[in-house]
């Protein structure tokens, strides 16, 4: 009991290797724009955007996207689109802009 315990007290997260935890990268699909950063007045403007909001809004912020990523499903029965930014001030780090249909429904970085 008492090694079992003192299991529940090890935090096992710092041990994981960085390409297990998912920080590089994804594969882009079809196309990919080599002409695409986001600046960071662009980047500035996006994350006031808030959740729900036109998908129209978020082109008319950054543009057409560096590339795609492949579709996911966040919830059960609704398939997400996700597209790429690099960032022009860190190349290292891609802003990924999730749609469900036409409306934005969030965001996160990608480090490499």
């Amino acid at each position: 009991m008492v090694i079992a315990m003192a299991g529940l007290l090890v935090d096992l997260r710092g041990m994981v290797s960085p390409v297990a935890s998912g920080s590089h990268h994804e594969a882009c699909q079809g196309t990919v724009n080599q002409q695409v950063t986001l600046s960071r007045e662009q980047l500035a403007q996006l994350l006031t955007v808030p959740e729900r909001d036109s998908r129209d809004r978020i082109t008319q912020i950054a543009g057409a996207p560096y590339c795609q990523l492949q579709n996911i499903q966040v919830r059960a029965g609704v398939a997400a689109e996700r597209q790429v930014y690099p960032l022009a001030f860190d190349p290292q780090t891609r802003l990924v802009i999730l749609y469900e249909g036409n409306e934005y429904a969030g965001y996160r970085f990608s480090f490499q």
